[in-house]
């Protein structure tokens, strides 16, 4: 195994499609995932310098133009939809509307929607308004960048701690009036039973024994297995993340949920990694984790298994709580038209915002990325 680091083809590729198809730039992206640039563009150059077809300038123009009346149509449609209540109220009612949302929609669409001149609306909006008012709308902008960034997930306690980081002074509560008054709620997490009881496992015994809180990087990792719902059929997802930081350091996609998924997880977070000494790898009694390749390939890396009581998802309660973290930000109430928008979706969510953005209350309120980089800068001042 070389010294620096090594990256699986499936990271490649969606790292790549973070810059074709989701608009991000090589930087940001090279950044965030912790590659270099140069690193980034052979990947692009390799994925798509040979397959790349030009469109003829004809059919890009077609393309464009249905683009542009899809949107105008999609955007009159959802106009309507959010302001049906005020069709048939007052002029000022529906003014009030457009201004609310004219982050969301455009205000020359509004008006020809509400039937209203522009003039009316610019003439009633620049009335006086008091300073507070002026604030809180200003202040409903920010909060409303930090909640859609979460996915909705953030509540005013996070939203807060992020406007306090970009040197705002408001108060915690203020945030919460703010996002109560517009209905901006933090999705609430899925109910779900659990089994107190349980037997140890034939191949490993609970001997994390939920001990989630190791004092440094690279001493417990665990490990779990969900999927997600495509027109194509399930896509499976395989994560290892470590319990320091709350990072996921390893990860895989497939259509079959087999014992390759978990030995490609478990491959990334070694390569990626590369921990030093024996690392405590917590998985449930699956049968994927029980598997001879599985188990040996954990011999060969210096991993030890610990494996959940059976029936006790409390064993394993991190792993599931990242993925009722990652149902509600991505894959709630949702099906992907295929396997491969969902893998990017699935990427974007774990190396683009849960990795280096997303805050936990197990580590201050600070990202796991910036978590470790902290712990990592007072190692070497020790």
């Amino acid at each position: 195994m070389s010294r620096g680091k090594r990256y699986t083809d499936e990271f490649k590729t969606e790292a790549v499609k973070q810059v074709v198809e989701r608009g991000y730039t090589v930087n940001e992206v090279a950044e965030r995932l912790g590659v270099c640039t140069k690193t980034l563009y052979q990947w692009r150059s390799d994925q798509h310098g040979s397959s790349q077809q030009i469109k003829s300038s004809d059919d890009q123009a077609e393309i464009v133009r249905l683009k542009t009346e899809l949107n105008r149509v999609t955007e009159e449609r959802d106009i309507l939809k959010k302001g049906r209540k005020v069709l048939c109220q007052q002029p000022r009612v529906k003014y009030a509307f457009i201004r609310d949302h004219s982050d969301e929609f455009s205000i020359k669409t509004m008006c020809r929607v509400f039937k209203l001149h522009r003039s009316g609306f610019y003439a009633w909006l620049n009335r006086p308004v008091s300073n507070r008012a002026l604030e809180d709308r200003r202040l409903l902008t920010l909060i409303r960048e930090s909640y859609m960034a979460s996915g909705a997930t953030y509540g005013s306690p996070w939203i807060h701690k992020d406007l306090r980081e970009a040197g705002e002074t408001c108060s915690v509560h203020r945030v919460a009036k703010i996002m109560r008054d517009n209905k901006l709620r933090a999705q609430i997490d899925y109910k779900r039973r659990y089994i107190k009881g349980g037997k140890a496992g034939k191949i490993a015994d609970n001997i994390l024994a939920r001990q989630f809180n190791p004092d440094a990087p690279n001493q417990a990792w665990v490990s779990d297995i969900t999927y997600v719902r495509t027109y194509e059929g399930f896509l499976y997802v395989a994560t290892v993340l470590d319990l320091f930081s709350r990072r996921i350091v390893g990860w895989s996609m497939d259509k079959t949920m087999d014992r390759h998924l978990v030995i490609k997880a478990l491959m990334m977070a070694v390569w990626q990694r590369q921990p030093k000494h024996e690392v405590l790898v917590h998985s449930d009694q699956g049968s994927q984790y029980a598997s001879h390749d599985y188990l040996a390939f954990m011999s060969e890396n210096n991993l030890k298994p610990s494996m959940s009581r059976r029936g006790n998802c409390h064993d394993n309660a991190v792993a599931e709580s990242f993925f009722a973290t990652f149902k509600k930000r991505v894959t709630k109430r949702k099906i992907y038209p295929t396997r491969e928008e969902a893998k990017t979706e699935i990427f974007n969510f774990i190396e683009m915002f849960y990795n280096p953005i997303k805050r936990h209350s197990h580590t201050g309120g600070v990202s796991p990325a910036k978590f470790e980089e902290t712990y990592y800068l007072e190692s070497t001042h020790v």
